[in-house]
């Protein structure tokens, strides 16, 4: 900001000195006499001598005292003042130099050529210097690290193995490429790397320059598209030249979807600037050949809205797989996080790993800051397990609104509510393990029952689906049983909803319905329109959807039912758990199953109290360590929202 200030305030004087030049002697009356007192001073004999500088005269009075005039043409004048005695003197002429000359010349002019550039410079980012300059519209933006910038290697990768080893012939090839070519093999030209965002995608892709030791160029997809046509396919063509000058190197394109999308989809045409990019990196990617050693890696999470031109073979031959870490997966990325904090000696990771399910390694990295955050807090020296599951609980549950005030009746069918949950989703079969029960407001939920898988899941039965459609309706079922029909509240809405979509799915996509059996119906047909993927439902015969709509209410009904009957059969329960949230207002694992049990609940325990997990609660599954597809965070029911 200073730096442009200064600049302007130089330009301005440029450019009134410059004016100034123009009209130096402009005529200006600076004299001390007007010219007829002048005359008649020299008519009274009162002028000594007088110099004449063109129209300027100056000169002393026969008292001494200086003066100065300024006279029009009068060619009389030199014959007056010799007629009165005045000692006369004439200057002559002062004659600009050569160099004053060209700048009154082209100074204007190159003062307008240096503005007119010092525009365009901000106008395209060249304020930093370099190639985005004036004249660099079409250079790359990438930017290159050298192989001693670049510290990532695969050690500071984890919770992605196969992709690990995916990528390591490429490190390989890039490390020794003659023991490829020899054999007549060459090694993927390109590799595209999709996973939902925060799995570790270009953290990966820097791990193999890394290991490799080879130069980095690194860009965004948007980075090619300009409001002006044709400099997006420039910088393509300058930055395979820029690479090509320090191969072997990798090219990492992240978020390519932005500049990749299919061609000419939709209805509403294509972007020329866009697709012309496109164009531009298929044509590059398609023309170096594979001994010139640069490998183009890229990264999405929108892989479906590619045009099938990038990924056929030769270009993005290879799609390596970036998921959501399993169990050892998330130990893993937790342990290289765990080295940047100092932590207590009660921390267990692996209990850590078992409690978060569906956690990226974003998700991990952020658990670990969050902990360290509330140990800063209570300013202790080292960061506890009781931190961690704090933070863990911030993450899964959201932020404990204590700013919020409830009443007591609200409060009270809160706890009900929730209580209504936990009790239902403890009795039904294959549910998920109850982990703790808040009345506490957390986000937009006035409270939440939070349920925590054991181990990794990577499929639901019909027996696991109908439990989890019967504890997400004990909550509304509690309000009913304790305050009656009348008195039942808005907050089972989003319990109501995710039942109903449970129970549809069941019906028309997982075939668990006996009358319509194991058919496929509605399913949706991606479409992509303007770079977005745009879902339409087949139309379906009014007598299947009337039979549909039937099916789900009899899943609902059976569901609804069954968690009525278990909260009539355990009232007491009901009571007990809702005068313990009263009281408590969060309860954990350990005093639900005091309640369960009807013996007295113990009071709230720290991490310290609590035994810590055997091994057998620690043993890990022996199918951890497979890639889920369905995994997802832990399910929170019956969050009491705002009606």
């Amino acid at each position: 900001m200073v730096k442009n200030i200064i600049l302007w305030v130089v330009i301005a004087v440029v450019l009134m000195s410059v004016f100034n030049g123009f009209g130096g002697r402009s005529g200006r009356n600076d004299g001390s006499l007007s010219y007829s007192q002048f005359l008649d001073s020299v008519k009274a004999g009162q002028v000594q001598q007088v110099i004449i500088d063109e129209h300027s005269i100056k000169g002393k009075m026969q008292s001494g005292e200086k003066f100065r005039t300024y006279a029009p043409d009068d060619i009389h004048l030199v014959d007056d003042l010799l007629a009165n005695g005045v000692e006369v003197k004439a200057q002559p002429p002062e004659e600009p130099s050569m160099l004053m000359s060209l700048l009154m010349s082209f100074g204007p002019i190159l003062l307008l050529i240096a503005v007119w550039v010092f525009f365009m410079r901000q106008m395209q980012g060249g304020a930093g210097g370099g190639r985005g300059g004036a004249m660099g519209f079409g250079k790359s933006k990438a930017r290159m690290l050298e192989q001693d910038q670049n510290k990532v290697t695969f050690a500071d990768v984890a919770g992605c193995d196969e992709a690990k080893e995916e990528v390591e012939e490429m490190v390989d090839f890039l490390r020794d490429p003659t023991k490829y070519q020899k054999l007549g093999g060459s090694v993927p030209r390109g590799a595209l790397m999709v996973g939902p965002p925060g799995t570790g995608k270009t953290l990966l892709a820097r791990a193999i320059a890394g290991e490799a030791k080879v130069p980095f160029f690194t860009i965004s997809g948007s980075d090619f598209v300009e409001m002006f046509v044709g400099v997006g396919a420039s910088r393509v063509r300058d930055m395979f030249e820029q690479a090509k000058k320090h191969a072997p190197c990798i090219i990492f394109i992240d978020e390519i979807d932005a500049v990749g999308r299919s061609r000419g989809a939709g209805l509403g045409g294509g972007n020329d600037e866009r697709e012309q990019t496109l164009n531009q990196l298929l044509v590059e990617m398609d023309g170096f050949e594979g001994h010139e050693g640069i490998i183009v890696i890229a990264a999405t999470n929108r892989a479906d809205v590619l045009d099938s031109a990038l990924l056929r073979p030769g270009r993005f031959d290879r799609q390596v797989n970036v998921g959501l870490p399993d169990i050892r997966g998330r130990e893993q990325i937790l342990n290289v996080h765990m080295k940047k904090v100092p932590a207590a000696d009660d921390v267990i990771v692996k209990y850590i790993a078992q409690g978060t399910p569906g956690f990226s390694g974003a998700d991990l990295a952020n658990l670990i800051n969050e902990a360290a955050l509330f140990a800063a807090r209570e300013n202790k020296r080292v960061v506890s397990m009781s931190d961690l599951e704090k933070a863990k609980d911030k993450l899964i549950m959201g932020v404990e609104k204590h700013s919020m005030v409830m009443d007591e009746k609200e409060k009270k069918m809160t706890a009900y509510h929730e209580a209504g949950h936990a009790i239902v989703g403890k009795l039904v079969p294959e549910h998920d393990p109850v982990y703790k029960v808040s009345i506490m407001p957390r986000g937009r939920a006035l409270g939440v029952t939070m349920f925590l898988p054991e181990k990794d899941q990577y499929s639901a039965s019909k027996c696991k689906l109908d439990s989890m459609i019967s504890s997400l309706y004990g909550g509304r079922i509690a309000e009913e049983q304790i305050f009656g029909w009348e008195q039942v509240s808005t907050g089972a809405s989003n319990d109501i909803e995710r039942a109903t979509e449970l129970a549809r799915n069941m019906v028309t996509k997982w075939g668990l319905s006996r009358r319509l059996g194991p058919l496929a119906y509605g399913e949706e047909d991606g479409e992509v329109f303007l770079g977005h993927s745009v879902t339409q439902n087949k139309s379906i015969a009014e007598g299947t959807a009337v039979t549909i709509n039937e099916e789900v209410r009899k899943i609902i009904d059976q569901n609804y039912q069954r968690a009525e009957q278990i909260l009539k059969d355990n009232e007491d329960i009901l009571h007990t758990m809702s005068d313990a949230l009263m009281k408590y207002e969060t309860i954990d694992k350990y005093q639900i199953e005091d309640l369960m049990e009807r013996k007295p609940v113990r009071e709230p325990q720290g991490w310290d109290d609590n035994p810590p997990p055997s091994n057998d609660d620690l043993k890990t599954d022996k199918n951890d360590g497979k890639e889920s597809k369905n995994k997802d965070k832990p399910s929170i029911g019956g969050a009491a929202e705002q009606g």
